[in-house]
């Protein structure tokens, strides 16, 4: 990890999930997520002890558990709280809705893992609760309610809401809920203007412009090939399957559920807009574009 001062009272941890700190006083500092487990948060103590300061609050930008896996060891050794916002609030408590919402059910043993399992902590309501210096605003569609952050020096903590150029030539299709939220926040993210902007998995920058463009794109490209592929009915699961082929993506437990999520927040988007419809034949449910609409 690599501590790096952005104003007066904010700094950043740069990490896989970048960790913000904003000091409320000369010994005293709230974190802005806590990256995906326990180690990482040993290793944020670690470095705040380096320092002199101590965690006063924890600031869950929502509850995926790359944001949030350090809380319980950081909440036990330092008597911190959580605060975070809406719905996150039950996830971050209750760790296993996220494999649940994913699965649809009660999700079997091995869906129950680190990555998508982080160690459940009480959390409090952000609003109301925030100390003087930070402000909070909505970033929906990556997830429920996920927040951003800004401080007083001008620095905003996005959380996912913008994810980098190498992830998107990577991955191609990243973890939404709600696809037409998720293109609200980029709108929104065009009226920030701040110092510093911090990605959660990507640089800072003082630009995040052509980041914006680029999530926006990628995600008409993705409502393009579901709506190519859809000329010619298909089920779910010959959806997923020809996307795993398109982008050359590796299948496993993990990106089967997480990806197939995402495509069902692509067609729920897409059915909204009437581009595409749905109908039961012989006991399968297909999906097919509506020409006249595309």
């Amino acid at each position: 990890m690599e501590l790096v001062k952005l104003g007066e009272k904010t700094y950043c941890l740069k990490n896989p999930t970048n960790i913000g700190i904003y000091k409320i006083n000369d010994n005293e500092v709230y974190l802005i997520d806590t990256g995906n487990d326990k180690d990482c948060g040993k290793k944020i103590l670690k470095i705040l002890e380096s320092e002199n300061l101590k965690v006063k609050g924890i600031i869950a930008t929502h509850s995926n558990s790359d944001h949030i896996g350090g809380n319980k060891v950081i909440t036990e050794r330092c008597k911190a709280f959580v605060l975070t916002h809406g719905i996150e609030i039950s996830f971050t408590k209750y760790p296993l809705l996220e494999p649940s919402f994913l699965y649809g059910s009660y999700p079997f043993k091995d869906l129950q893992n680190k990555f998508l399992m982080a160690k459940g902590t009480d959390a409090l309501e952000i609003d109301g609760n925030l100390e003087e210096g930070m402000e909070y605003f909505n970033l929906k569609g990556h997830f429920f309610d996920m927040i951003g952050i800004k401080t007083s020096d001008n620095v905003y903590f996005l959380a996912d809401s913008l994810f980098s150029q190498e992830t998107i030539n990577k991955y191609h299709i990243f973890f939404l809920y709600d696809v037409e939220e998720y293109l609200n926040t980029l709108e929104f993210l065009k009226t920030l203007k701040g110092n510093w902007f911090v990605p959660s998995h990507g640089e800072i920058t003082k630009d995040i412009t052509s980041l914006i463009e680029l999530n926006k794109r990628k995600i008409f490209e993705i409502c393009d090939f579901v709506l190519n592929i859809c000329t010619i009915s298909k089920t779910f699961e010959e959806i997923e399957e020809e996307v795993f082929k398109h982008y050359e993506l590796e299948m496993n437990l993990n990106q089967y559920y997480l990806i197939g999520s995402t495509l069902k927040a692509y067609l729920s988007y897409l059915y909204s807009k009437e581009k595409i419809s749905y109908y039961f034949k012989e006991l399968k449910m297909y999906w097919q574009t509506n020409e006249e609409k595309r």
